[in-house]
């Protein structure tokens, strides 16, 4: 990285630290990613005591405490992830949500899964505006402006935003398979409902005059991971969306989850993360020309169809989730959970040096584990990639992942020549 854009990461004693090889803020450029924040109290390191709604609340003020530490208000959260062990709990979690967001509402997902760290009921995580960039003695605060927007075309709730746009991204609330005319869910298996969501980011992006291949980072979640062939099918109907896409065979980068149960009762769930080329403010048109979505795919890691190894668009690379498998031999490595997580990180930093990048430009980390158990060991070889522990991180259990593996790990970095490089 060079001396414009640099990796910043920050800690401060007003929310939890060194329960885990991570930075609890990581800005790049114009957002900040926060580390999934668990309901520790920072003063004794322990969950806090009573029930979920405790325990909400407890990873809501470890959110507000980091987000104001560095010169932030919770009105810049784009994105909320909400991570619960009991799906039954979000009307409680809901109830503490309305208490830090009580007018203007960011972009969410609601996942439950089949264990947190620290045996938790609740995981919070945040996505950041980050006005000021990562540009030294170059503030932009007063330029930049986060947009939000929704649209009768698709599902609305007053618990978030269907999109919110800041800089160079949109993100969007993870779409369930609700027709919007009804408010309930479509009938059918998991092919129509897998449709339906996709049909709901559509109309979502066409609310805001952003066409369907300008997504970079897709991630759907699932309640039977047997049910991907037949999301797949419906999946490779709308991507790739257009002609040029199709020229080039373009599909999103990709991670694939099984979840422990999803809102309504819901076989799947997808959320997007997509380009916004004309950035906020507006830009010139032979500025906006130049930023274009970089796909990239190399020998080196395991290649899949149906994703694309790493989307870059303007400052971030966003990397499929990837799998404990050797790209050589295309089966999962031997051993136990420390051999696969070290070929999962192999993996990673194979298609980072494809595209000229490092580990170091690594900002966020999200790991899925399929015993909770073996995060020690996950961060005895994790601690060999980032020695430093700097990217922000997320762990979840899950109960089954691809292939069978004992663990999958998808990263974001920072793309510091962006697109295109900086004058």
């Amino acid at each position: 990285m060079s001396g414009y854009n640099a990796v910043l990461a920050r800690n401060t004693e007003n929310a939890p630290t060194g329960i885990g090889p991570y930075s609890q803020t990581v800005a790049f450029s114009h957002y900040n990613n926060l580390s999934a924040q668990l309901p520790i109290d920072p003063k004794t390191g322990n969950v806090v005591a009573g029930g979920v709604k405790e325990q909400a609340e407890q990873c809501f003020k470890n959110i507000k405490a980091i987000v104001e530490s560095i010169g932030h208000v919770m009105s810049d959260v784009v994105r909320i992830s909400v991570f619960v062990k009991n799906i039954k709990d979000v009307d409680a979690v809901d109830e503490v949500y309305k208490t830090f967001f009580p007018t203007y509402v960011p972009t969410r997902t609601t996942v439950a899964v089949a264990a947190l760290p620290m045996d938790a009921l609740v995981q919070v995580e945040a996505l950041i505006s980050n006005g000021e960039g990562t540009i030294p003695n170059a503030p932009q605060s007063g330029d930049l402006i986060k947009l939000t927007n929704n649209t009768a075309n698709a599902p609305t709730s007053v618990l978030s935003t269907q999109t919110v746009s800041f800089s160079h991204y949109n993100n969007l609330t993870a779409q369930l398979p609700i027709d919007p005319k009804t408010g309930r869910l479509v009938s059918g298996g998991v092919k129509e409902q897998a449709a339906q969501c996709l049909k709901n980011i559509k109309a979502i992006l066409e609310s805001i005059d952003v066409p369907f291949d300008d997504i970079v980072k897709t991630t759907i979640f699932v309640k039977d991971l047997s049910d991907m062939e037949a999301v797949n099918e419906v999946y490779k109907t709308f991507f790739p969306d257009s002609a040029i896409a199709r020229a080039v065979a373009y599909v999103p980068a990709r991670t694939t989850v099984e979840a422990a149960a999803l809102p309504m009762d819901a076989l799947v769930q997808i959320e997007a993360v997509v380009s916004h080329g004309d950035g906020t403010p507006p830009q010139l048109v032979e500025d906006r020309h130049g930023i274009i979505i970089e796909a990239n795919n190399t020998e080196n890691a395991p290649k899949c169809s149906l994703s694309t190894q790493t989307v870059a668009f303007s400052h971030y690379n966003h990397i499929s989730a990837q799998l404990p498998v050797d790209a050589k031999t295309g089966k999962v490595v031997a051993g136990g959970v420390k051999e696969q997580a070290e070929q999962c990180l192999k993996n990673i930093k194979a298609i980072l040096e494809s595209v000229d990048h490092a580990m170091e430009d690594v900002v966020k980390v999200n790991i899925y584990l399929k015993n909770i158990a073996d995060i020690d060991a996950v961060n005895e070889v994790y601690k060999t990639f980032f020695p430093e522990g700097t990217p922000a991180r997320r762990i979840v259990g899950v109960s089954a992942l691809s292939e069978g593996a004992l663990i999958q790990i998808d990263a974001v970095a920072g793309n510091e020549e962006g697109t295109p490089p900086i004058k």
